[in-house]
């Protein structure tokens, strides 16, 4: 064997056990670990530098789900996916009328979630050149919009200013459900109701959430591929990364195989919960009527992280950024949300609200860990805040308890924060 050879794997040894034994390197060590960093193969500094990442608080993660459940859903679960493996935990129940218990494998309707799958098939789109981000809504669906200033990236971004139709048509949440549960719309339809409404912003004003902006999106795909939204789904996601449990089944009301049961506040408190499970969500479409599991949103966030869908231009496009608030911890890029974690960690994905279902799905930018998280009841912020919760036990670990202690009332942290609304809410 060489003597440089030798010299480095003496070297890259004596780092690990330190590591291994939790030892404070002195001046020397200090020294030998700079070296062996200069020296060691790609794959051990990889290793290394995971001893930095901290493990997940799943205690923290349950105690989130647990007070999911407190605050009234009938049961919650999430699935974390790192350097340590899969872990996850599931309470209370998935169907409240034969009490089973809440199932990690089992599928259920992601929201709005569905909006980064939309926006990863209208990039790879643009990345065909079959589209420009800046270019005028109106220069591929002609007519469509009243306002040409309405760029593609306008709807990415929710700066367009069209305003979402959902406020009014759930305004009375449950008889507005109802009014929707078994209804097929057009996506036509479903813009004519926006533009019948005050526009929010001029055209790239300001952030204002719009479900309407991601039916134009849904549009835009069927019109530059000639085939259903649900085709290009298939062939450019769900087939390529192996999402098996994964579907878009719109206008069919049912959740195939096993699956969560999602649950339905009323406004008026003391009232009982609706069955919101079957419906054909075509109020939403490439909004948000895509189903999953817990395992396929971790694919599909730490695939999308990871460059296996978008060019790194195209992922640099994706994750630049605007606040959505005034706490400098959340952000919207195209299709994507960024939070801002309290110990410096930024996750990247999308919350999901579609009756009876919040989730979460979220990845680290490097792809290495991720988190999904989901509560089988809505129009109840309160649970869709303490589902938030998951994510700071996962992506930043136990805090300290001299942490914890001496942390202020302003501390940033996002599981203090109300979490952002997908859909109006009453409670």
């Amino acid at each position: 064997m060489p003597l440089t050879s030798h010299r480095r794997l003496v070297v890259s040894a004596t780092v690990i056990a330190a590591l291994a034994a939790g030892v404070s390197p002195a001046t020397g060590a200090s020294a030998a670990t700079r070296q062996a960093s200069a020296a060691a193969p790609q794959g051990l500094a990889a290793r290394v530098a995971a001893t930095a990442v901290p493990a997940p608080d799943m205690e923290g993660v349950a105690a989130a789900l647990n007070a999911a459940v407190a605050n009234g859903a009938p049961g919650a679960m999430a699935r974390f996916s790192g350097p340590g493996g899969v872990r996850s935990r599931a309470v209370g129940v998935q169907d409240r009328v034969n009490g089973t218990p809440m199932d990690i494998g089992s599928r259920f309707r992601i929201g709005s979630v569905s909006k980064t799958f939309s926006t990863v098939v209208l990039l790879q789109l643009a990345q065909e050149g079959r589209l420009a981000l800046d270019a005028p809504v109106d220069a591929y669906l002609p007519g469509l919009l009243p306002d040409d200033r309405i760029t593609v990236r306008h709807l990415l971004t929710h700066r367009s200013g069209l305003a979402d139709y959902t406020d009014p048509m759930f305004d009375r949440t449950v008889p507005g459900f109802e009014s929707v549960r078994n209804k097929v719309f057009g996506y036509r339809e479903l813009v004519n109701l926006s533009l019948a409404l005050p526009r929010t912003t001029e055209p790239g004003a300001s952030y204002m959430y719009s479900n309407a902006n991601f039916v134009v999106v849904g549009m835009l795909i069927e019109k530059l591929t000639g085939r259903p939204v649900a085709d290009a789904y298939q062939r450019r996601i769900f087939g390529p990364l192996g999402l098996r449990h994964t579907s878009y089944v719109h206008p069919d009301t049912r959740i195939a195989g096993r699956h969560v049961r999602g649950y339905l506040y009323p406004d008026t408190a003391g009232e009982p919960l609706v069955d919101s499970t079957e419906q054909t969500v075509s109020w939403a479409q490439s909004a948000g009527a895509v189903i999953s599991d817990a395992a396929d949103l971790n694919t599909f966030t730490t695939a999308l992280a990871r460059g296996r869908l978008l060019s790194p231009a195209m992922m640099a496009e994706m994750t630049a950024v605007t606040p959505t608030d005034t706490t400098n911890t959340r952000f919207y890029g195209l299709g994507l949300r960024r939070y801002d974690l309290s110990c410096g960690t930024r996750v990247y994905g999308h919350t999901g609200t579609v009756q009876g279902f919040y989730t979460y799905a979220f990845s680290t930018r490097d792809g290495r860990r991720s988190l999904s998280a989901v509560a089988n009841s809505t129009n109840r912020g309160a649970v869709n805040t303490a589902l938030g919760g998951t994510l700071e036990a996962a992506f930043c670990g136990k805090k300290p308890a001299s942490a914890a202690r001496s942390a202020s009332p302003a501390a940033r942290d996002s599981s203090s924060l109300p979490a952002e609304r997908d859909l109006p809410e009453r409670h």
